[in-house]
């Protein structure tokens, strides 16, 4: 049990770190918020259940779990509802990104798809 416990808070810890190194590295909002929602996500769930493992008590079990579900739920929306104000703002994609599937498809007085 203390080997799954200490390779979940390891691989957390990797995935945590993997999402700050993407917040540093990528060029633009759209793949920052790509990589650190996905990477983020996971690694607090591996800590957060490492952590639950590790006590193993009822109470932060549920605790643990519920948790777990809110940030699966919460930061892929947040995420998503801030990359689509950055995009209504006008935010620059990256130079590289080579179409974008959402232009002319935005009414700008409305900002709902058309």
């Amino acid at each position: 049990m203390d080997f799954i416990i200490i390779s979940l808070l390891i691989i957390g810890a990797i995935f945590i770190l993997l999402s700050g190194i993407g917040l540093i590295r990528m060029p633009d909002l759209y793949t920052r918020m790509s990589a650190t929602t996905k990477a983020s996500t996971l690694g607090v769930g591996c800590v957060v259940l490492g952590t639950v493992l590790y006590f193993g008590e009822i109470g932060l079990i549920s605790r643990g779990i519920i948790i777990i579900l809110f940030i699966t739920l919460t930061a892929p929306v947040a995420a998503h509802m801030i990359g689509r104000a950055a995009y209504i703002q006008k935010t620059l994609l990256w130079k590289g990104t080579k179409f974008d599937q959402l232009k002319d498809k935005y009414d700008d007085s409305t900002h709902e798809l058309k």
